[in-house]
């Protein structure tokens, strides 16, 4: 925006901002005039077009205009409102350069407005008509401010008026005290205090700072059909109101009026043509507001623009009135209108980023899509395993149920159903106690597992190798002693785990992955989570290599090869699981699900693998559910003849289940 005071428009300012709105005091149009200024800006050949606003200096002129019209196209002009004198135009229709002496510049302005010379000095001269009338046919036209000079001269009359009466009293002439009267007091006490309506039957009075009533017409220089261009009022002021048609006005390179515009649809009376705005209305911009089709290309001219929600004001160096927006972060709200601040962890801005809350905390629900999966998985498994254990108490004297290990069969069944009960510690909302559980939980029922499975694959290797060198019986192979072996490994998990939540002890945190999350976890790194997992790690290496070991016992001997097949698919499973629990660090969901299902996988394995051949004989073909081979069998002699040593006492009965 320029405020124009001297005669030089500076092209590197024009160029300067975006669009260009030019104020033009009344001080400077009088002085210099709107003219030059108008040609300079023409001659400037700026891309983008000045957008004029100027006082009544320019008013409704049309000399001022003439020739650079596309230059002043869409000005916005005021001329104080007046009426047209019909006596003056008489008065001036009767005046002549001689019967109008007085005026000492009267005959240089007839020579100018008629073009013509009253003493032709030369050939080339026109001599005036003396016929020639100041008159509407002859292209006079009213000066605007005609009525405000004849109410100043009348202004004056009656101040005069009103001091003779209070100096003279009833002498209607100049009496001796009007004469000696000095003047001292006669603007604040009389001419201030006139009230009268004038000539045209506009009232006239002023107040306490001597201005008039302001009443001003709007105008706005426009193109019309035709590439005509023509001023059109648009609004008027008085009386601290402005009534204005914001729908008519027409921007430099804004409506084209040779193309229909598109109006509202409202009708005039609704109010929206004329809207009556108070000095203090609310919407603060005429111009941004209720905008019609018609008013799209409405300019807006600032040194800065309001900073939007979540943008602060950076002030330029030296400059109090001009700023730059910066926007806050997402997690920043607006201390001051300069000042953008930290929320904090696990806090959010509102919307209107005046102030912050506090973020929900996530955590598992079992209600989330990813808690489905897990959660019917361990159902089933439970409903299995439940199944599995009810048919070998039913089923607990027949050969298939002895020849497993009753005893570490029973213990393996209790490890599988921890390991489907731990879905739902895993998925329990964080809390001390639910963690606790969760570290006690996920090792012991492992442990239960692999260290009955190592006691029966140890067992049966131990049993092939001794029957192999000698006819001595094993030791250790009672199932008392295997369930004090199996007790025994549980046992070191169960410690390792004790020490585990004395080192470190068992709560919550809270995890800030990102600006905005707050995720309640166990206070437990994953690294120690896995780390607790050794000792079950190793129980299956060591399982596997006995498996291994023991594959080629007799086929209908025990269930070695479905332990080797389990051990394999278990370290598979394991395998797999490490990578993507550590890869899906960042989605703590996904870290959850991918432990319930591993451990969960786990189980089923284990239980598919080792019981479902048992309850399928036991359950439908009961007439198989006998006992085939022993170590007194002829079968197992076959077995073994070659390796063992002749002392071995056939007569002692061993059972190797």
């Amino acid at each position: 925006m320029f405020f124009l005071r001297s005669a030089t428009l500076n092209p590197a300012d024009c160029w300067r901002v975006d669009i260009k709105l030019v104020c033009v005091e009344e001080s400077y149009s009088l002085s210099v005039g709107h003219r030059g200024v108008l040609e300079a800006a023409k001659r400037l050949r700026l891309r983008e077009p000045f957008h004029w606003i100027a006082s009544d200096g320019w008013g409704k002129q049309e000399s001022l205009v003439q020739g650079v019209e596309e230059v002043a196209e869409g000005a916005i002009t005021v001329e104080l409102t007046s009426r047209r004198v019909a006596a003056f135009d008489r008065y001036m229709a009767e005046l002549t350069p001689d019967t109008n002496r007085r005026n000492p510049w009267f005959r240089d302005y007839w020579q100018a407005f008629f073009g013509c010379s009253l003493a032709p000095d030369a050939a080339e001269d026109t001599a005036c008509d003396p016929a020639l009338r100041l008159r509407p046919e002859t292209g006079f036209v009213q000066e605007s401010k005609v009525q405000f000079v004849i109410d100043a001269v009348y202004a004056f009359a009656h101040a005069l008026e009103v001091l003779q009466l209070d100096v003279c009293g009833s002498n209607r002439y100049v009496c001796a005290n009007m004469r000696r009267y000095d003047g001292g007091d006669f603007y604040k006490k009389y001419l201030l205090n006139v009230s009268f309506t004038d000539i045209a039957g506009s009232k006239v009075q002023f107040d306490a700072r001597g201005d008039g009533l302001a009443r001003y017409t709007i105008f706005n220089f426009q193109r019309v059909a035709n590439g005509q261009h023509q001023y059109k009022v648009i609004g008027q002021w008085g009386q601290g109101e402005l009534n204005m048609s914001r729908g008519e006005v027409q921007w430099n390179g804004g409506t084209d009026p040779d193309r229909p515009p598109q109006r509202p649809s409202q009708s005039p009376s609704d109010g929206r043509d004329l809207t009556p705005l108070t000095p203090t209305d609310p919407d603060g911009d005429l111009w941004v507001t209720d905008l019609t089709p018609a008013e799209v290309s409405v300019p807006l001219s600032v040194c800065a623009l309001p900073c939007g929600v979540g943008e602060v004001k950076l002030m330029q160096q030296g400059d109090t009135c001009c700023w730059m927006c910066d926007k806050c972060e997402p997690f920043e709200f607006m201390k001051d209108e300069h000042t953008c601040e930290d929320c904090g962890h696990g806090r959010w801005p509102y919307p209107d980023k005046l102030s912050c809350y506090d973020l929900e905390v996530q955590y598992m629900k079992w209600t989330s899509p990813l808690a489905i999966g897990p959660i019917a998985i361990a159902v089933i498994g439970i409903v299995l395993t439940v199944a599995v254990i009810l048919v070998f108490l039913r089923r607990d004297d027949t050969p298939i149920v002895k020849a497993s290990g009753r005893e570490l069969s029973y213990m393996l069944l209790a490890g599988i159903l921890i390991c489907y009960l731990n879905t739902f510690l895993l998925l329990t909302k964080p809390s001390p106690a639910a963690c606790a559980l969760q570290r006690v939980g996920v090792g012991l029922g492992f442990a239960f597992i692999y260290s009955a499975l190592f006691t029966k694959t140890n067992r049966i290797s131990r049993i092939f190798d001794s029957a192999s060198r000698s006819a001595k019986r094993p030791s250790f192979i009672s199932p008392k002693s295997q369930i004090v072996i199996t007790t025994l490994l549980i046992s070191v998990q169960l410690l390792a785990t004790a020490v585990w939540l004395l080192v470190e002890l068992p709560g919550v945190r809270y995890d800030y992955p990102d600006r905005g999350q707050v995720i309640l976890k166990c206070r437990i790194k994953d690294s120690s989570f896995l780390v607790s997992l050794v000792y079950n790690m190793v129980l299956i290496v060591v399982c596997t290599v006995y498996a291994v070991k023991a594959r080629k016992v007799p086929e209908n001997f025990n269930e070695t090869k479905f332990i080797a097949f389990t051990m394999y698919t278990t370290c598979i499973i394991w395998l797999a699981f490490v990578p993507i629990y550590f890869g899906t660090g960042n989605s703590f969901e996904v870290q959850i699900t991918t432990l319930c299902v591993a451990i969960s996988l786990s189980a089923s394995v284990a239980l598919i693998c080792l019981y479902a051949p048992k309850v399928y004989i036991i359950v439908f073909h009961p007439e198989k559910n006998v006992r085939k081979l022993t170590m007194n069998s002829a079968a197992y002699r076959r077995a073994v003849s070659s390796s063992a040593a002749p002392s071995f006492n056939h007569g002692e009965r061993c059972r190797c289940d």
